[in-house]
């Protein structure tokens, strides 16, 4: 991951930036140029990187007089657009559709039931939008599962993990979460990789304990409407009972090391 900071931007925003319409961008989305976040609220949410595609495809339409198809095909095979996300990352919606059949629920139900619409939960199901931790707390509690639930089930227990072979998860618009060891009864060690003022949403809680070690740039946490800043170096420790949540107010992206116990994800 770089060190780089990474702003988020709206579309009204990168159309300034890029000098073309929303409708244009959506269009060029619909090709496969650029793949923004979603929010729980269906906004799109574009990188710095979307941006420099984007002033290319207008360039490329501008100078060369290449339709948008053939731009899109043309980037594709010089390797400037990166490919899908693997299927470890993506894979989370079709694993809640099936827990959502296996148990005969409807979207209306369970959407009700996590606290979200039923065009978001639909989404989430298709790989189309990413859910905050606190929505994956609630539809996992509905499920009566964990989280771990929605990474790959099939790989077994080991005791050395090399990165390669990490579950990830995709927990929201800029959160990512690295599993470093599963089947333990004791503990659930993750690594997270926080974006410049991404964060876990809503307040959550649960049962158990957790302890948080900033590795790099800075987390402010908040528990029970008392905020805590934390910095490189810092190590922080408390109840999961209490309700938290958590975002990264700095400018370049925060690594933690992040335990649980007992595995509550």
């Amino acid at each position: 991951m770089s060190d780089n900071a990474q702003v988020y931007l709206k579309i009204g925003d990168v159309a300034r930036l890029v000098g073309i319409s929303p409708s244009a961008i959506r269009g060029w989305e619909a090709l496969g140029l650029t793949r923004p976040q979603r929010t729980e609220s269906h906004y799109r949410l574009y990188t710095n990187d979307d941006v420099r595609l984007l002033k290319k495809a207008r360039y490329l339409r501008k100078v060369r007089g290449l339709n948008a198809a053939a731009i899109v095909q043309m980037l594709k095979r010089e390797g400037t657009i990166k490919p899908a996300a693997p299927s470890g990352i993506s894979s989370i919606g079709p694993r809640l559709r099936r827990l959502r059949t296996q148990r005969g629920r409807g979207l209306a139900e369970v959407a009700a039931a996590a606290g979200i619409s039923v065009g978001f939960l639909s989404a989430l199901e298709r790989s189309q939008m990413i859910a905050s931790v606190g929505t994956l707390r609630r539809l996992a509690r509905y499920y009566r599962t964990n989280i771990l639930d929605f990474f790959d089930p099939t790989d077994l227990n080991t005791r050395l993990v090399r990165p390669p072979k990490r579950k990830v998860l995709e927990a929201g618009p800029g959160v990512r979460m690295e599993l470093l060891a599963w089947g333990n009864k004791v503990m659930e060690p993750h690594l997270f990789r926080i974006k410049p003022h991404a964060g876990s949403g809503e307040s959550y809680a649960h049962e158990g304990e957790e302890f948080l070690f900033v590795l790099r740039g800075e987390l402010k946490i908040a528990l029970d409407g008392e905020e805590y800043h934390l910095k490189r170096g810092d190590s922080f420790y408390f109840e999961s009972a209490t309700p938290h949540h958590w975002k990264n107010p700095g400018r370049s992206e925060t690594l933690l090391l992040w335990v649980n116990t007992p595995p509550t994800f």
